[in-house]
């Protein structure tokens, strides 16, 4: 199973805002709303642009070189069902925010 790696400290991510992170050879962007962190894939699924410095709105994030949005919460494209982010699992300990990147195990 893959670990838990610390990748921010809380207040690195301003409240509605997301910033990238680099995790061995994947880049990651986290996002803090509502109190929440979400973490996707950085590359955008349709063209590979940052969806770390994508615009925040409504529990969604918007890349900025097409405009189309993916849901923070699950990575889902609401125009496109087939097209999606990868999410990664965060957990905050003390003032660690931390993301689980890689597959599980079964």
């Amino acid at each position: 199973m893959s670990e838990f790696i610390t990748i921010a400290r809380v207040g690195d991510v301003a409240e509605g805002c997301g910033e990238t992170f680099r995790i061995g050879d994947r880049t990651v962007a986290l996002f803090l709303v509502d109190g929440k962190y979400y973490a996707l894939d950085d590359r955008c699924p349709h063209m590979g642009a940052s969806l770390g410095v994508g615009n925040v709105l409504d529990g969604h994030v918007r890349c900025d070189r097409h405009l189309w949005t993916f849901r923070l919460a699950d990575g889902a494209c609401p125009d496109v069902p087939d097209l999606k982010a990868e999410t990664f699992k965060v957990r905050v300990v003390g003032e660690e925010v931390q993301v689980r990147v890689g597959k599980e195990e079964r």
